[in-house]
């Protein structure tokens, strides 16, 4: 049973193992790619989708590492992600 990856952490399922790809920024704030490579969203490391506030999924919590944040879908989106079984295939 395959699934279609998500193109960004925003459209990730709760709980799926995701592993970041890169980072952009939207041109309103160029500089939120920075700060997101600052937290540790860099290219390769495992990230995780733990939950998704009510109502609207926003925030979302999200797991890299050994830290947990809060981000915003607007962040997230921002956030490059695939499949860990994408990667193992």
């Amino acid at each position: 049973m395959t699934s279609e990856a998500p193109n960004s952490l925003a459209m990730a399922a709760i709980g799926a193992a995701l592993s970041v790809v890169g980072v952009s920024s939207p041109g309103y704030a160029p500089e939120w790619a920075e700060w997101l490579e600052e937290l540790g969203f860099l290219p390769g490391e495992a990230v995780r989708v733990m939950a998704r506030g009510q109502p609207g999924a926003d925030p979302l919590v999200v797991r890299i590492g050994q830290s947990t944040f809060a981000l915003r879908r607007a962040e997230a989106a921002c956030i490059t992600v695939l499949s860990q079984s994408k990667l193992d295939a």
